[in-house]
């Protein structure tokens, strides 16, 4: 599903973006969708999704963990 999406940019570059995207045989629109998707794909993973399954459990036999229970629980 196509959603429409206002943007404003200095009037200078639209004629340039048009250009550019006539000489590539694609409308205007399809060229901006084409440079979001990339900068949405580069990202990357998130936070959470970089660190999900790299901490071990605290065992509770561990002195830093009974000070830390002893302090915040």
């Amino acid at each position: 599903m196509k959603t429409k999406l206002t943007i404003t940019v200095n009037s200078e570059v639209v004629p340039a973006a048009k250009r550019y995207a006539r000489v590539r045989g694609v409308s205007l629109s399809s060229l901006i969708e084409g440079s979001l998707k990339e900068m949405v794909q580069d990202e990357g993973p998130s936070f959470t999704e970089r660190w999900r399954g790299q901490f071990r459990a605290a065992r509770r036999d561990d002195p830093r963990y009974e000070a830390l229970a002893r302090k915040y629980l």
